[in-house]
């Protein structure tokens, strides 16, 4: 799992950043905890639980390997809050909604 290296958080998942760290770290359950992360398809986000990464399918670290975090919610309407504001900026930065390129995935050095 790579995490992006200027990590979007929501209001309530920057007061515990670091327990929620720990959580996914550890693979322990994680309450209402929300990642968003690039589309493995296309140049879209996926908003999904972190309990997800429990599954049998994330055991084989080529799956993990494949996820790029860019943001952090707690709670879904938080997660969908972030995704805008990715959005937004990438909007405002560039002109258009090429998000992979904005965020340098990649490049993660630039």
């Amino acid at each position: 799992m790579k995490w992006y290296r200027k990590l979007y958080l929501g209001e309530r998942a920057k007061k515990a950043k670091y327990k929620i760290f720990g959580r996914i770290r550890k693979n322990r359950f994680t309450y209402d905890t929300f990642l968003i992360s690039l589309s493995a398809h296309n140049n879209l986000l996926d908003i999904f639980s972190a309990n997800e990464l429990k599954q049998p399918y994330y055991k084989d670290k080529r799956h993990l390997e494949q996820l790029y975090i860019v943001g952090i919610a707690v709670g879904y309407d938080e997660a969908l809050e972030v995704a805008k504001r990715i959005v937004e900026d990438v909007y405002q930065a560039t002109g258009n909604f090429e998000i992979r390129k904005f965020l340098h995935f990649g490049n993660e050095n630039k």
